[in-house]
């Protein structure tokens, strides 16, 4: 399944499922993640599959070496698995930006009017400690204008499967008491269920962003489509750390 966000060009945008790709196995089957053990040639043509779906080529493709900070980068140029950030924007029309996901959220940002797209991997770390806003920044710094930008949060853990423990209920408060409406009781004592897609959406609405859409399709349970952590994680499908298929969220001027 992929998902386009109705405040977005459908050509030059997707939020990519896990399907229509050539891995196998846990990695069925169209798995991004370099620092899995998918065979390396499987990633690349999955990479190729998505690029070609744009009319551009594998070496178009800018892939982050993702991992929980609020770090954004500008690009000039594509790469893949080399800059160190959750966060790009760019101004160059022949770059493909691309988010790896797997739960997490994937946020798409874009000012064509001034010609600037932005992409953030928003897991509750990155988001909490501010991802949304540094790319937000970033891009106008560069020239957008937050009337002209929009937003779409794509697919992601729902609140109904994202159980956190008392330490992050404890964190989002102390950053803000009023971050409790984000939170619910779970069944377990002393655990709470975190809603991380309504938590960045107020946050874009904070920061002035009033074109923004969320998916509200929840990667944890509908595994036909999305690939999952968490759900890998207790299904005991992880042996390794980094050892999990990701699938990408892409945009393009």
């Amino acid at each position: 399944m992929t998902w386009y966000a109705p405040n977005l060009p459908q050509d030059k945008h997707c939020f990519f499922g896990r399907n229509d790709g050539v891995s196998i196995g846990k990695y069925a089957s169209l798995n991004a993640n370099f620092k899995s053990r998918d065979s390396f040639e499987n990633i690349q043509k999955n990479c190729a599959i998505i690029t070609k779906h744009f009319g551009l080529e594998y070496k178009n493709l800018l892939r982050l070496k993702q991992g929980i900070s609020n770090k954004c980068v500008y690009i000039t140029q594509a790469s893949q698995n080399e800059i160190e950030a959750d966060g790009a924007v760019t101004k160059e029309p022949n770059i493909l930006l691309s988010i790896g996901t797997a739960d997490c959220a994937p946020v798409l940002f874009a000012d064509y009017k001034n010609g600037v797209i932005g992409a953030a991997h928003a897991g509750w770390r990155g988001a909490y400690s501010g991802i949304i806003e540094n790319t937000v920044q970033m891009m106008l710094d560069v020239g957008a204008e937050k009337e002209h930008i929009a937003a779409a949060i794509g697919p992601c853990i729902q609140q109904k499967s994202f159980e956190v423990g008392e330490d992050v209920y404890n964190q989002f408060l102390a950053q803000n008491k009023h971050n409790q409406k984000y939170f619910k009781a779970s069944i377990r004592e002393n655990h709470y269920l975190l809603d991380l897609s309504e938590y960045i959406e107020d946050k874009l609405n904070n920061l002035g962003i009033s074109n923004r859409v969320a998916c509200k399709e929840d990667t944890y349970t509908n595994e036909e489509q999305y690939y999952s952590y968490r759900r890998d994680t207790h299904q005991g499908k992880i042996e390794f750390p980094s050892d999990f298929p990701v699938e990408l969220s892409t945009i393009r001027l």
